[in-house]
């Protein structure tokens, strides 16, 4: 006969619903027992395929459910691991551009440091090299008013020699 639940049980409704009613009442009629009996039967040996059926389905839908929740955790882990190390990345790109600019400063502040130092050591040495070359002047001055003093008798008719003059 039929082959499915629901055609065997839309078979049934169909044959209480055309079925004649009892005299006197509307809510009760007359079917044949046998024919539902039989119609009963097939549904209930359909039942148990069909739930099996059904049951397979369930399974199969929760194993694909757990599958892709377990593939959605792993992607889910996979871009967290990546967000840290891309935040780690980043992190130690900041703290390599401070270091950077650290050293830059350090090294701004040295050769400031060093430039002033040579500064004061060249002022120091022209002035010390200064000082020298004065006294030298000086002690040159003194001498050759001394050797002028010693030899003034000597050159009679030639002026003195002027060391302003040359």
């Amino acid at each position: 006969m039929a082959t499915g639940v629901e055609e065997l049980l839309e078979m049934l409704f169909n044959m209480i619903d055309d079925a004649k009613s009892m005299p006197l009442t509307s809510d009760k009629c007359i079917i044949e027992r046998d024919k539902a009996l039989d119609l009963l039967d097939e549904i209930r040996e359909q039942f148990p395929m069909e739930l099996s059926e059904a049951r397979k389905l369930v399974a199969a839908r929760a194993e694909y459910i757990a599958s892709a929740k377990r593939e959605g955790e792993l992607i889910r882990k996979q871009a967290e691991d990546q967000a840290r190390q891309i935040l780690a990345e980043d992190e130690l790109l900041a703290q390599a551009k401070l270091k950077g600019n650290e050293m830059i400063r350090t090294a701004e502040e040295r050769s400031r440091e060093l430039r002033r130092a040579a500064n004061e050591y060249c002022e120091d040495a022209l002035r010390r090299t200064e000082e020298a070359v004065s006294e030298a002047y000086d002690e040159i001055k003194k001498s050759r008013a001394r050797f002028r003093a010693l030899a003034g008798g000597a050159a009679v008719g030639r002026p003195p020699f002027d060391v302003a003059a040359e």
